[in-house]
């Protein structure tokens, strides 16, 4: 543009518009001393830390409900673009079943997680430590329908005591219910 300083920056600017130099040497906010624009970025994105000690505890309260990750197909967790965490199953429960139990249940992430957008039967939005989780189910089932259709035998069942010592029920094997004899 006629009229405006020559810039020897390469075309890059800083926050503000402040130029940074050939040798990346950072523009300093004034505030705080810390590198323009450091505040913002870690407003909008928590550090690391809490993002994967965030996904941990997450986890480990999926891992307390075996029946649920046993029930899913394809479980999957990537960390997107916008700093939250994508967990996505095939099958299994829905979205809204597993919001409840990272919410509601009695789990490590008691009071540490709340909703934070629509809860649906395929998707949910969860808040967990300041760190985002969006929940995708493809294709739910939802957990009353897997506790009832006839599958591959639970050891839930045995442990419960609902069948006897040696393993064999009183209507049968577990693998001839399976079968259809």
């Amino acid at each position: 543009m006629p009229g405006a300083p020559a810039r020897n920056d390469g075309g890059r600017a800083g926050a503000g518009g402040a130029a940074l130099t050939g040798g990346g040497v950072a523009v300093i906010d004034d505030a705080d001393g810390a590198p323009a624009g450091a505040a913002a970025r870690e407003r909008a994105c928590p550090p690391y830390a809490r993002r994967y000690e965030a996904l941990g505890r997450v986890m480990a309260a999926l891992a307390g409900h075996a029946e649920l990750l046993q029930a899913c197909r394809e479980l999957a967790w990537w960390r997107g673009d916008d700093h939250c965490w994508h967990i996505e199953w095939r099958e299994g429960p829905h979205a809204c079943e597993v919001a409840e139990i990272l919410v509601g249940g009695e789990t490590e992430l008691n009071g540490l997680a709340v909703p934070v957008g629509p809860v649906t039967g395929r998707t949910a939005s969860l808040d967990v430590m300041g760190v985002g989780f969006v929940l995708r189910a493809i294709d739910p089932l939802g957990m009353e329908r897997l506790r009832s259709r006839p599958g591959v035998w639970r050891m839930a069942a045995a442990l419960n005591g609902a069948v006897p010592a040696g393993g064999r029920s009183r209507t049968g094997r577990h693998w001839e219910a399976l079968l259809g004899g």
